[in-house]
């Protein structure tokens, strides 16, 4: 309890920008006070434990700062603790939608009309008209029979397995699936199959073990682009091996929606079996306007209208969240518009190609393969968290990722190019990752 009140404190005191006031931080020691007096032991034993693992974390050098943003979220930032301003090549923001003129507008406009929120969920009085519009807009726009929106991707994706899927079911998952589809599994009755990441022989093994047992529904799911790696699932082959066993694809596009595909509609638009894929989560926080956060505000499903229905009937992230806020909802609905094109995705994918080709002709090894996440490989964490802080002085701000996001001796900078990026911006990261690495005797 102590440790949390603590916790409390600092987030309060970083939100305000100012420390407590002499009376409010008094009375916050002695309510901490009290607690601590209350059960000492306990509180002591939970200090001990975690202090322990923060400082195994410190020791690993897989410690992660947070850095405070001054700005909008854009190219160009400024962060506290650095004077001069930044490139910014680590934000989801792949269109640059987030601070885009038209997408701020009619969230500030939908703020007047309809207010900061509604204070309730869906199926009481929490749905607008801004709600049913987006959810046929992106419906429509991935080309399926309905959408419904819930607070976030991870609600969405704790939402499906339960509600579609009991203990008649099976569930064939890629090993490195997001953790919100590994704990969306988690919380269903199906039999739960786990194949390696993109091996094809290895998932066409799982589905015949399972067909023996007479599974009423088997569902395949797999992230369509893998955020920590770049790398795309072979939805092709999925969906043949899907058929041949009678099973339904379930794919999470939120590394792909907006962007990814000749018109932004995802990777079963890139690759072609957009008939094939059964149902599609993905989010509102990243190409499509980063809408307050894909952990925060804005995820959506879509697929078949019974499947929705069902949703709407019996998820609980769905029944027990409140609606999306209006501005958030409008913003996307301004996002949307703007995307339709295939314009940005195209503007995208050649800067996308500019970077991964002057990076690798420098000698650095990335990975994944086309896609806006660029990892460059590094290897050892507490050398990567070392580079990250170096390219911040060389105006760049990246970030390193290390264990346990990443697997241990796989530490990378993760590097993520947006349709803002100019040329010079992209040339400029190059050259600054090129005079680091030199230091550090990476590249020649």
């Amino acid at each position: 309890m102590a440790q949390a009140v603590r916790m409390l404190t600092s987030k309060v005191t970083i939100r305000c920008g100012s420390t407590f006031r002499n009376g409010a931080r008094a009375r916050v020691r002695s309510l901490m006070t009290s607690c601590s007096s209350r059960c000492p032991s306990a509180v002591s034993a939970l200090r001990t434990v975690v202090e322990q693992q923060l400082e195994e974390i410190h020791i690993a050098g897989t410690w992660k700062s947070e850095r405070v943003l001054r700005s909008a979220q854009a190219v160009q930032i400024d962060i506290r603790g650095h004077d001069a301003g930044l490139l910014n090549f680590c934000a989801n923001n792949y269109l640059g939608l987030s601070s885009h003129p038209e997408v701020v507008a009619a969230g500030q406009r939908a703020l007047e009309r309809y207010g900061a929120g509604l204070s309730s969920v869906r199926f009481i009085c929490g749905t607008q008209e801004l709600h049913t519009q987006l959810e046929e807009e992106l419906a429509a726009f991935h080309r399926r029979e309905a959408a419904i929106l819930f607070s976030s991707c991870f609600d969405a994706n704790a939402a499906l397995f339960e509600t579609l899927l009991s203990s008649e079911d099976a569930v064939f998952s890629d090993e490195l699936n997001h953790a919100s589809i590994i704990d969306g599994i988690r919380l269903c009755k199906a039999a739960k199959y786990r194949y390696k990441h993109l091996d094809l022989a290895d998932l066409e093994e799982k589905l015949k073990v399972a067909q023996s047992h007479g599974f009423r529904l088997k569902l395949v799911a797999t992230d369509s682009v893998f955020s920590m790696d770049g790398d795309v699932a072979p939805l092709r082959e999925i969906c043949q091996l899907a058929e041949a066993y009678e099973a339904l694809v379930f794919i999470d596009e939120c590394h792909a929606t907006g962007f990814i595909g000749a018109t932004g509609r995802g990777v079963d638009e890139l690759l072609g079996v957009s008939e094939k894929v059964t149902i599609i989560n993905s989010t509102l926080g990243k190409a499509l306007g980063g809408a307050a956060g894909a952990m925060l505000k804005g995820g959506f499903t879509v697929g078949p209208q019974p499947v929705v229905d069902l949703l709407r009937q019996r998820a609980r992230p769905y029944l027990f969240s409140n609606a999306l806020p209006p501005p958030v909802t409008a913003c996307a609905l301004a996002a949307l518009n703007l995307v339709d094109d295939g314009t940005l995705a195209q503007s995208i994918a050649e800067k996308t190609r500019r970077f991964r080709s002057q990076m690798s002709d420098a000698g650095f090894t990335l990975g994944g393969k086309n896609h806006p996440i660029c990892p460059v490989m590094i290897g050892d964490a507490k050398l990567t968290s070392t580079i990250a802080e170096e390219m911040l002085d060389q105006g760049m701000f990246v970030v390193g990722f290390s264990f346990p996001v990443v697997p241990r001796g796989a530490a990378r900078i993760r590097v993520q190019i947006s349709a803002a990026h100019s040329n010079a911006d992209i040339d400029e990261c190059v050259n600054a990752f090129v005079t680091v690495g030199r230091k550090h005797g990476l590249v020649a």
